[in-house]
């Protein structure tokens, strides 16, 4: 494809995805996702030719234009659409795959400073919202989807739904995914929500036995105190019978 073809590409794909584009020539003059994008091609071309230094002077200046920044080294596929983009970063090694839509704020970020490929790989067709941070050697695949705001630190599956920090899956080939254990999550607070757990079914199983015993002893208390009656009246007619000091009826007429 040649440069002519690749511009009316991308020119296409801002139209198709953004509904308030209404012109041509505004997706020209007015999308710095689209020129921040055509920038680094010529960067990263500048960049592979070994002239490296010239490459970042020119991100700098484009980081500058348009509130994006794009290492001249990460790698981008075709029809990349940065929708607003203002705080956009894309590290060296990203790899961007085609048809891939980034919003404003997002981080293709590593997480040390370890050599090699330490920035995440975006397969086709992905969607990441505002706000997300995806960082370290990890893989999104293709058409997944990430929430706005999510902090991505682990492998995305394809056709998959991932929100929430650290993010975690909720939508998996068009069904809803119910998280029943807490350590799916991987949150720093999972210990002490499964320990919370726990407390609460040590004491609902206390509860249901207190509650056990309670009625069995609801039940049992009408017939201990006919039994008990029963018995007093017994012990009454014995030292009644005892005396001797009584008078039957009839005695002294």
């Amino acid at each position: 494809m040649n440069l002519l073809q690749s511009i009316r590409e991308d020119i296409r794909t801002v139209l198709e995805r953004d509904p308030a584009a209404t012109s041509r020539l505004m997706v020209v003059l007015c999308y710095p996702g689209l020129h921040a994008v055509w920038a680094h091609h010529i960067q990263h071309w500048l960049w592979c030719h070994n002239f490296k230094l010239l490459a970042r002077l020119c991100s700098q200046c484009t980081r500058f234009w348009t509130g994006i920044e794009i290492h001249p080294a990460a790698q981008i596929g075709r029809r990349l659409f940065i929708d607003h983009g203002i705080g956009v970063v894309i590290g060296e090694t990203a790899i961007i795959g085609n048809d891939v839509t980034l919003y404003q704020s997002v981080t293709l970020g590593g997480t040390g400073k370890a050599g090699g490929k330490r920035h995440p790989t975006l397969r086709d067709g992905v969607f990441v919202g505002n706000n997300a941070n995806i960082l370290g050697n990890i893989i999104i695949g293709e058409r997944a989807r990430v929430g706005a705001g999510s902090v991505v630190l682990r492998d995305v599956p394809p056709d998959s739904t991932v929100v929430g920090v650290p993010a975690h899956i909720v939508y998996q080939q068009g069904k809803r995914v119910l998280i029943t254990d807490p350590r799916a999550i991987n949150d720093p607070l999972s210990d002490i929500l499964i320990a919370l757990g726990d407390e609460v079914t040590a004491l609902k199983t206390r509860v249901e036995r207190l509650d056990g015993e309670l009625q069995q002893a609801v039940l049992q208390e009408p017939a201990q105190a006919l039994v008990s009656e029963q018995e007093e009246s017994a012990q009454y007619r014995s030292e009644q019978l005892e005396r001797s000091d009584y008078m039957t009826m009839g005695e002294g007429i």
